[in-house]
């Protein structure tokens, strides 16, 4: 997974990235995402490494994320090498968001959100320049700052 990230962080002085034509985004890492990566055989590793190409890494996330990471690839290893290859950066702090993550859980209560979606849907809010990198449907439904549609990017449904 580092070689497919760090494959596109350098790219040829023609790229349409580099000729400014096209930006990276800014990106906030859901589980999906980095899972996709890792796993060749998993049904969303094509659009994970289309994605790949897109985004200024490293892209953002939360040990929440991290730790579900850890449980579906069953490698903890794995995940620190993420963060040690410098694919995904923590940019999160639960404990000094503990009232707002109540308040979203609150608020959510009726789609049962796990700690990641919480975080996540928090980290938009804290890094409003970042898209959401998801397969997680229900961020469609999730809203920022109460009103504002969450800006993600998302696979195609089949």
């Amino acid at each position: 997974m580092a070689k497919v990230c760090r494959h596109y962080q350098r790219r040829s002085p023609r790229s349409l990235y580099t000729q400014r034509i096209f930006t990276r985004i800014k990106a906030i890492a859901d589980t999906g995402l980095l899972v996709a990566l890792a796993r060749e055989n998993d049904q969303y590793h094509d659009w994970a490494v289309e994605v790949a190409e897109q985004i200024n890494w490293p892209a953002l996330t939360c040990e929440a994320v991290l730790a579900e990471t850890a449980f579906h690839l069953q490698s903890s290893q794995n995940v620190l090498g993420m963060l040690r290859d410098n694919i995904v950066r923590l940019a999160f702090d639960c404990e000094s968001e503990i009232e707002q993550l109540y308040y979203l859980a609150e608020r959510y209560a009726d789609r049962s959100p796990d700690l990641a979606d919480l975080c996540l849907i928090r980290m938009s809010e804290l890094f409003p320049r970042h898209s959401i990198i998801t397969v997680d449907s229900d961020f469609k439904v999730y809203r920022r700052k109460k009103r504002e549609v969450i800006p993600l990017l998302c696979p195609p449904r089949k």
